[in-house]
């Protein structure tokens, strides 16, 4: 069948008019290094940030066969898989971490800019450690959330950088000439008691933010013996949890790669990655139903750019579906987004324990 990018849907993740499966910097980034990817053999073509699969689809339309693709969102992994199937492009790429199998002699590395300077750091050493000597880097996004600090950090790792004409609001960044690099070292700091470790990218990076710092100064000991944080972050919530409560396991969870590894070593920093397991996973997915009497969320708000109140409702119902019957969702969040009726009818009888000038912390208990 032929390809066509507007083929691509955004499922399993939100969808709507507003928020398009592929964009101008996707079709820009594959425009500009057309001429790049010609000639690679199979393997050399690594695919980073791809939101959707509009790169990787792009690319193996245009013949590209064993393409290494990292997406540090689940749902974005899913997404591809499911367009893959959509344009008959299954077994034309490869999931992979964000590490050196992913770039070990890569030619040609297309990337969606992050907007997290310190994960564009981390990501732009790596390729710059582990792909071949004459690899050739396509770093585009939308004009809106690039800045010239970007281009610095790309110049940090490599000696040549051209900037592209920019073409409906967007531009490409082109890198060549890797220097000598290490592997990605976390931010790390000593928060209120708890030791943070964030790679580049997660939420608060080595901070509490204000939303959570209220949440941990109002959650009670859980009942029982395991707790989950959802949405885990650099595992903060989980890390605090288990260092106020000997006795207790926690599951931290979310669907962010770069989270996941964030919260195994801010656990491993503080000395309870025998208590706390991390999982990547979408929403509670892989938690059994009626298996928890206490879950802890600060949920996003936020789907790619977009602020969209349709995410924390999804982690409500799940929520309640791995609570048992009287088991308790505490969660914090902006006051304005006015949660409370979406937690009521979704979880149970909801209550507010806290609120400042900006956020608010409820408990829910499920019926």
């Amino acid at each position: 069948m032929p390809f066509s990018f507007d083929a691509l849907r955004r499922r399993p993740d939100l969808e709507g008019t507003e928020l398009p499966a592929v964009d101008a910097a996707d079709r820009l980034i594959l425009d500009e290094s057309a001429d790049a990817r010609a000639s690679l053999a199979p393997g050399d073509l690594v695919v980073i940030g791809d939101a959707y699969g509009a790169l990787t689809l792009g690319s193996a339309d245009a013949g590209a066969r064993g393409i290494r693709v990292h997406q540090d969102e689940l749902l974005g992994e899913e997404a591809l898989a499911a367009n893959a199937v959509d344009t008959g492009l299954t077994g034309t790429f490869q999931p992979h971490g964000l590490n050196a199998a992913l770039l070990e002699g890569a030619r040609v590395v297309l990337l969606r800019l992050p907007r997290s300077l310190h994960a564009l750091d981390d990501i732009a050493g790596l390729i710059a450690r582990y792909a071949a000597p004459d690899v050739v880097v396509f770093a585009g996004g939308r004009l809106k959330h690039m800045s010239v600090s970007m281009n610095d950090v790309l110049r940090k790792h490599f000696d040549r950088l051209d900037v592209t004409h920019a073409r409906q609001k967007s531009r490409v960044l082109v890198a060549r000439g890797p220097r000598p690099s290490t592997d990605p070292v976390p931010e790390e700091a000593v928060v209120d008691g708890i030791r943070i470790r964030a790679f580049g990218g997660a939420f608060a990076g080595a901070s509490i933010d204000i939303g959570t710092r209220l949440l941990l100064a109002h959650l009670p000991a859980p009942r029982g013996g395991l707790a989950i944080d959802l949405a885990c972050g650099t595992g903060v919530v989980a890390v605090a949890l288990a260092t106020r409560h000997p006795d207790l396991r926690v599951i931290a969870s979310d669907q962010s790669a770069v989270a996941v590894a964030s919260a195994r070593a801010t656990a491993e920093a503080n000395g309870v990655a025998d208590r706390v397991t991390v999982v990547r996973d979408d929403l509670l997915r892989t938690q059994p139903d009626a298996s928890a009497s206490f879950i802890a969320l600060n949920p996003p708000f936020h789907a790619g750019a977009a602020i969209d109140e349709r995410l924390a409702p999804r982690m409500f119902a799940d929520a309640a579906r791995v609570l048992q019957p009287g088991g308790e969702l505490w969660t914090v969040w902006n006051s304005v987004l006015q949660y409370r009726p979406a937690l009521e009818r979704l979880v149970g009888p909801t209550r507010q324990v806290a609120r400042d000038r900006k956020f608010t912390v409820t408990v829910s208990t499920k019926r």
